[in-house]
């Protein structure tokens, strides 16, 4: 069957152009175009989304590509410090020409539909629309990868008197695109994830007065630590990744690095979970001292609702260059832990009676997370495992909707990890974003939708789509080391493509038991963030941050590779895993195929 293309990636953030990059040098000769709306490449960090100041959570040496180092004497960035945006979109820029795969970058460029082809060969028929042209186009592809994330759909609510606001009401994405705001003299920032924080910071800085809302009936303000934690002073990126620490964290898929045992003590008996306990404990209490948190008033209000154990990527890091909390406890900033049921002509009320005025409005209201296109044909997004409308009686090809399965791994969850029993009360006065009083929304975030449903958080458990082998999803889970995992599931992905992984799931359609094993693993790894960060993405994806390091070793085990990778056993528990140790992984793999 002829197809236009081999491949066509869609996202040219860290995700798609690792995507990219690992199919066309793993299978040099392939027909490959990687589509993008936005101007310029990066995803998240495209110039459009950047604005001075904007600088990354990780510190260098951890935010960077296994076999493409941030260096310091090419990229102006010092060891020891955050990278700044400009410096992350010319590093991306610089990958995709190093590998060769700038030319296959068509920018500006939307992705409208895919319809899948229900034969035996598979592949799919797009709709692709240029912004600047009037009509679309149809392309066809044998292989699909969708490399949008989750930071690509803004969630902006409209609110209660927004028409009579008449001042500048936009979501925190658009901050690049509104800068002038930094000449107001007082606005209004609502929302505490980290966007929030960072233009509570950029205005404050600039002598721009900043009321800040956090909504009483929300999930509060977000773990904000400094670099360097603990009493040891430990590089927090690090700190994560190393294995004798992710031994502490309750996780599903944990026994991919060898040690059942040791995670059976810490996790199946009374003593080891009160040792678990008392490291998160240990963990959360140093945050909130190093923060000094408790030390006035007012940067008591920022002290975290949730415990740190349940807490997933919302976490984040000071990487601000004044001290943030000096800020607050300024005339610059003024916190109201409370809810705005209105707006009026150049005002902001809240429920408690107080109103103040704002000369703009910046809405830190989250994202959607579900692709920005549509597949076709109508109800296939059962089978592909992306969100979809919760059913009960579902056929059995929509596995999100198999409720004995969830009920079952729901059983094998909390069996394993009794400490998951006892979810955390962060907020009894908890109600939805998308249901507050004063806050409005289209009728389709009210419709509840099922997890994401990935085999490896990565292609659909279906047998429509495990034949063909003709669609894959990348950048869809969250972490730490999110370049390191773009990397891995990129050269994953590409492996299953081309029918080479060791451990290949392609291989069980034909066997009904080997079949449901498959299914029922994926329902038990995606259905586990529910359990374990109940507040984050956990509960629609992939999100976590000390399970890093067991699932890239389960993605090692799938490509045939040893996943243990320190040369000695002291060293592999206690030494931090980082881009460093992954740097020759593709000339491991390959060395492997040849030998095979």
């Amino acid at each position: 069957m002829e197809y236009d293309y081999d491949y066509v990636v869609v996202g040219a953030g860290f995700h798609g152009l690792a995507a990219a990059k690992q199919l066309h040098c793993t299978q040099p000769g392939c027909k490959l175009v990687v589509f993008d709306g936005q101007s310029t490449l990066g995803g998240k960090w495209a110039e459009n989304r950047l604005f001075p100041g904007l600088k990354s959570n990780n510190l260098l040496g951890t935010y960077e590509y296994p076999d493409f180092p941030m260096s310091s004497d090419k990229f102006d960035v010092k060891p020891g410090e955050h990278i700044p945006g400009e410096v992350i979109n010319t590093y991306l820029r610089a990958y995709a020409q190093e590998f060769g795969i700038i030319d296959f970058v068509q920018l500006e460029t939307l992705v409208l539909t895919a319809e899948h082809r229900d034969t035996a060969e598979g592949g799919w028929d797009l709709t692709v629309k240029p912004l600047h042209e009037e009509h679309a186009t149809r392309i066809s592809a044998h292989r699909l990868v969708i490399a949008t994330g989750l930071l690509s759909e803004p969630f902006m609510p409209s609110f209660t008197g927004q028409d009579k606001f008449d001042r500048k009401i936009f979501h925190s994405r658009d901050f690049p695109q509104n800068l002038d705001t930094l000449k107001a003299k007082t606005v209004t920032v609502f929302g505490a994830g980290k966007s929030g924080w960072d233009a509570v910071y950029k205005y404050a800085t600039a002598g721009v007065k900043v009321n800040w809302v956090i909504r009483s009936s929300g999930h509060g303000p977000c773990w904000m630590a400094p670099p360097y934690v603990t009493p040891f002073k430990k590089w927090i990126e690090k700190l994560a990744n190393i294995r004798f620490l992710t031994w502490f964290s309750p996780c599903i898929w944990g026994d991919a690095d060898g040690y059942r045992g040791i995670r059976s003590f810490y996790h199946g008996t009374s003593i080891g979970r009160w040792l678990v306990d008392r490291f998160w404990n240990i963990l959360g209490q140093d945050v909130i001292s190093l923060n000094k948190l408790d030390s006035h008033p007012d940067t008591a209000k920022l002290k975290p609702w949730l415990d740190v154990m349940f807490t997933g990527c919302s976490y984040s890091i000071l990487n601000y260059e004044q001290d943030f909390f000096e800020l607050v406890k300024s005339d610059k900033v003024e916190i109201h832990i409370g809810e705005i049921v209105r707006l009026s002509p150049g005002k902001v009320h809240l429920a408690d009676g107080t109103e103040f005025e704002s000369d703009a409005f910046l809405a830190n209201t989250g994202w959607t997370h579900l692709p920005p296109l549509k597949f076709l044909p109508e109800g296939i997004e059962k089978e592909l495992g992306i969100p979809h409308q919760v059913a009960d009686n579902a056929a059995p090809e929509d596995l999100a909707n198999q409720h004995a399965l969830v009920e079952r791994a729901d059983d094998e969850i909390l069996g394993r990890f009794p400490r998951l029993r006892t979810q955390p009360v962060w907020n009894k006065k908890f109600v939805p974003l998308i249901d507050q009083k004063g806050i409005n929304t289209d009728a389709t975030y009210r419709t509840p939708l099922t997890p994401y449903m990935l085999y490896r958080f990565l292609i659909p458990p279906s047998p429509r789509f495990l034949r063909p082998r003709d669609v894959a999803f990348i950048g869809h889970q969250t972490n730490f080391s999110n370049i390191t995992t773009a990397h891995i599931t990129a050269l994953w992905i590409s492996a299953y493509f081309s029918g080479k992984l060791t451990r290949d799931p392609a291989k069980e359609i034909d066997d009904d038991a080997a079949m449901g094993k498959l299914q029922y693993e994926t329902v038990l790894h995606n259905r586990f963030g529910k359990w374990r960060y109940p507040t984050e993405w956990g509960n629609k994806g992939p999100n976590f941050i000390f399970d890093a390091v067991p699932y890239l070793d389960l993605l090692q085990h799938d490509l045939g590779l040893s996943p243990f990778r320190k040369g000695g056993r002291l060293a592999e528990m206690t030494s931090p895993y980082g881009p460093e140790d992954y740097r020759n992984i593709n000339e491991e793999w390959l060395a492997l195929r040849r030998k095979s």
